[in-house]
Formats: C-alpha cells, structure tokens, sequence
C-alpha cells in the first residue's frame, strides 16, 4: 500500500483519536466476531474478519475498502480467526468444532482438524510462529504444533468455557478468561497458566463476580486490561501475583453479555473499546478518564482495532455484520 510505505521507515508517531469515517464495508450477513489487522507491517492494508455468517473474510481496508477473499471452510459461524506472523495464513475456529489453517493466497486448507469443543478463542505463540493455543465449550484448553498437526499439551480447569486466551510477553505464561463465576466465589475467572508445564500458577486474580470476555496487553507496560461484564475494564499486573490496580477503572461504555473487546494504541497512550451501545470510547491508559466517544454503529460495537503502523486509523465493528474504518 503506497499509505503505508512512508510510514515504515519511521518510528511509530503519537496516536489521535480518529474521527471520520473512511470506509464502510457490509459484505457480511452475520454479526462479525473478530477483526484483526495484518502483523506484516508491509501487508498491513489487509484486515480480516471472522463472522457468524460462517465466512472468513480479507479486506483492503486501507486504500480501497473492498472486500479481497472470501473463505467458507466452515460449516458453522466462525468465532475466532487470527493471522499467522508471516502473514500468509489465517488460522480459524468455529462453532463447527473445526480448525483451519488456510493459505491466504490460493484459499487450501493447508492444515484442519476436528476438536471435541465447539471454539471460542485462538492465539498464536509469541515467539513459537507455529504453535497455537485453543479454547472454547470446554474445561479444557489445548496448545497445537502445526508442524505435527497434534496437540502438544492440555490445560484443564474447573469451568465450562473460555472466553478468550492472552499470552504474556514471552509467552511461557497466558492467561484465559472463563466462564466460572459462581454465586459464592469468584476464583478461575481469570486463570494463569505455565504454557511449559501445563501447572496452574494463579486462579485468585479477579475477584468481582464478573466474567471477562476479552483480555488485552499493554504494548509496552507489563500491565494487561481485562474486560468485565461489570461494564468496566480493570487494570492488572502481568507479572506474577498478577495483582488488580484498585486506583484505576475504566467505565463508562457497556457490556452487557457482549463479547466486546479492548485494545492498547500501538503507543500504550490509550485504550479503545466497543461498547454494545454500538459506541467506541476512548480512554485515556493513565488517567483512565474517557477522552473521546465515537457513535460509530446502531448495532453493540464487539471490536476497535487501532492500525499498528497508521497512526490514528482504526477498525471497528459491529453485531450488524458492519466492519468501518475511522482516521
């Protein structure tokens, strides 16, 4: 993309709050689950989407706004999708029970494999190009080696779904977010786990009755920001005992029941959020105070993605099946 190139030489400039809208893209017939930029700084005009519709969609979502590929490998509504760091695959779950890892350019099931749980989260290894972590209607959550195509380790907890999945820098911990809020205790609803040995290191984390349905690192704090059902984002430690800053909140928008994400600026300055309002706040990481909303879709906004090399483009969308770029 010619928008990027003079950008890549650059260091990364101070994030704005985006204001207008660039792009509208509707191609999608069901509520989009998941939007993710590219992680290959050149190839960072392609956004995919992963819908209810099924589909997995890749969009130019820079220059043009036109929808590039289709893929339809799945036979139920796709919950999570992620690009591989080399930016050539896409690696899918659904409600199918099925994974698929397809090529971007040809379409080919380069790698599937049938779980035993219908999939709600997928993470790739930080540093482990090939090994990936999944989730989903389950008490357990299982790490994959493409290479071999099998499972490398289980991760078994006391709960009956995980919400979404966050590696810690390094990635020799990650965290998943559960299901298991009970009206006598609130412990498992974050989970911190040894990727090496499988051990649980940690279930005492978040200790509201509240579940999380997404997780988010901070880009270059050792800090990660959990999304609660409580409508608010609580700040926490990712180093061990991964403790809650009780002097920071960020309320405002609304959950309810939503899977609704959060996410860092490529600069760590603010913190963006879907609202199921249909709003994007924009929070301010150190004061927490609100600095912006955005009234950008009529149906609950579930993900705001900034650009990781533009500095004030960002990404939402929406339970409609809208995908909208803002700058």
């Amino acid at each position: 993309s010619e928008l990027i190139k003079p950008y890549l030489g650059s260091k990364y400039k101070v994030t704005e709050v985006p204001k207008s809208l660039i792009f509208y893209m509707s191609k999608h017939s069901g509520p989009v689950n998941e939007i993710q930029w590219c992680p290959v700084r050149e190839q960072s005009h392609m956004l995919l989407s992963a819908s209810m519709d099924k589909t997995v969609k890749v969009w130019d979502a820079v220059d043009t706004g036109c929808c590039l590929k289709t893929y339809s490998c799945h036979s139920c509504a796709v919950r999570a999708a992620r690009w591989s760091s080399c930016g050539r695959r896409i690696l899918s779950g659904g409600f199918d029970s099925m994974l698929h890892l397809t090529d971007v350019e040809t379409g080919k099931q380069i790698f599937s494999s049938k779980t035993e749980f219908r999939i709600s989260a997928l993470k790739f290894h930080p540093t482990e190009s090939n090994v990936f972590i999944c989730g989903g209607f389950s008490p357990e959550v299982k790490a994959w080696d493409l290479r071999t195509s099998k499972v490398l380790r289980v991760y078994k907890a006391a709960v009956q779904q995980t919400l979404d999945i966050l590696f810690l820098p390094e990635g020799r911990e990650f965290l998943t977010s559960t299901d298991a809020v009970s009206r006598d205790s609130a412990d498992r609803t974050i989970i911190a786990w040894d990727f090496q040995s499988a051990a649980k290191i940690s279930n005492q984390i978040f200790h509201e009755r509240y579940t999380c349905p997404s997780l988010t690192l901070h880009p270059k704090e050792s800090v990660f920001v959990a999304q609660t059902n409580g409508n608010y984002m609580a700040l926490f430690s990712a180093q061990r005992p991964y403790r809650i800053n009780k002097k920071k909140r960020y309320e405002g928008h609304k959950v309810e029941g939503f899977a609704v994400g959060c996410e860092f600026s490529p600069d760590g300055t603010l913190l963006v959020t879907g609202s199921s309002d249909g709003k994007v706040f924009f929070y301010n990481y150190h004061t927490s105070r609100i600095i912006r909303t955005l009234s950008a879709h009529k149906e609950a906004c579930v993900s705001a993605i900034f650009h990781p090399v533009l500095p004030s483009l960002l990404a939402t969308c929406d339970w409609a099946g809208e995908i909208k770029v803002w700058q």
